[in-house]
């Protein structure tokens, strides 16, 4: 089973690929693919059967890389419910990544 820091490192690692994109997409062209792009693959297919809410988290935090209090203000959320969706979210991950149904 994954950990939950695991499970942070790796949306830490896809936020700022997403945050950087085009130049790693400029890198690929050079060196190859990285890593990444599979982690960023295989999160992405689990997310898309996530609940609506927790998908909405997800790209907003990690795909589009707003903070939490920028996310709140879109969304008209308090900072405090986008801490509780996220932590949510990482135990969505957590127990779709270990292959338990959810």
């Amino acid at each position: 089973m994954l950990t939950l820091k695991q499970i942070r490192d790796d949306l830490k690692d896809i936020r700022y690929y997403y945050s950087r994109k085009e130049a790693f997409e400029q890198g690929f062209r050079v060196i190859g693919s990285n890593d990444i792009v599979g982690k960023a693959k295989r999160y992405n297919t689990v997310m898309q059967s996530a609940p609506t809410r927790l998908y909405d988290i997800y790209v907003g935090l990690y795909a589009r890389n707003l903070t939490q209090e920028a996310l709140s203000v879109e969304l008209c959320y308090t900072p405090e419910y986008i801490q509780i969706l996220n932590k949510r979210l990482l135990l969505y991950l957590q127990k779709t990544l270990s292959g338990e149904r959810t």
